[in-house]
């Protein structure tokens, strides 16, 4: 496989050096950027795998370019950012953000989730059966194609929600609690899974259901967890 590209996006330069730094010394490449106007024509110009993203910079800040790479990328986006309430963590991960890391941040920490966001992007999915497609109703998942389709139509997920769905799928009638989806989907602890996954859940509800509210497929099992309904 080339070398996977990671754009990084922060008014403060001396944040973007020091990310080159890191991420160059492990073997990726990098692209800068320090508006988010500078960030979407980097992402139009270059072969870009993830972004780091902050979100207080001038001329278009890091929750309207998410909502713009959205519109066409499902890559994953980690958000950076000196506001650390968790209700700015859930407004980032409602816009589109893969995962959410507070300033000042451990560069070690930031490369480990970085490296777990790649794992999920390029490789998940490659895990065999492949050629066996998951079907509950009108819903399905292809793990060799990638990709979720209602009614035969696809699904536009981010790498993260195609990872729930593909955990959930290949295990409807399961029930999984948000740390345990946590842990699956992410590869890590589930120290913040009470707080990230039931705003992936909401969103991948949207996408899927025709009345998110009152879902077929994607269930709450309250006080429990999350199930995939099988049909």
């Amino acid at each position: 496989m080339d070398r996977l590209n990671i754009l990084v996006c922060d008014d403060d330069t001396a944040i973007v050096d020091a990310l080159e730094i890191y991420l160059k010394h492990e073997n990726y490449g990098v692209i800068k950027a320090y508006t988010g106007t500078q960030a979407l024509k980097a992402l139009s110009e270059h072969n870009i795998h993830l972004v780091l993203l902050d979100i207080m910079m001038p001329e278009l800040d890091g929750l309207a370019t998410t909502i713009k790479i959205r519109e066409e990328l499902n890559i994953p986006i980690i958000i950076l950012s000196a506001k650390s309430e968790d209700t700015d963590k859930i407004t980032g991960l409602n816009f589109g953000a893969d995962d959410y890391v507070t300033k000042p941040f451990n560069p070690l920490e930031l490369m480990a989730r970085v490296k777990s966001q790649m794992r999920r992007y390029t490789a998940l999915g490659s895990l065999a059966p492949q050629s066996n497609i998951l079907k509950t109703g009108s819903l399905e998942i292809d793990p060799e194609a990638k990709e979720l389709r209602v009614d035969g139509d696809v699904v536009k997920l981010t790498a993260t929600e195609y990872g729930i769905m593909l955990f959930l799928m290949r295990n409807m009638g399961h029930v999984f609690s948000t740390g345990q989806i946590y842990e699956h989907v992410w590869n890590e602890p589930s120290y913040s899974a009470e707080n990230t996954v039931p705003v992936h859940i909401r969103r991948i509800r949207e996408k899927i259901e025709i009345n998110p509210k009152e879902p077929k497929y994607l269930k709450v099992v309250w006080g429990i967890g999350y199930k995939i309904e099988k049909y």
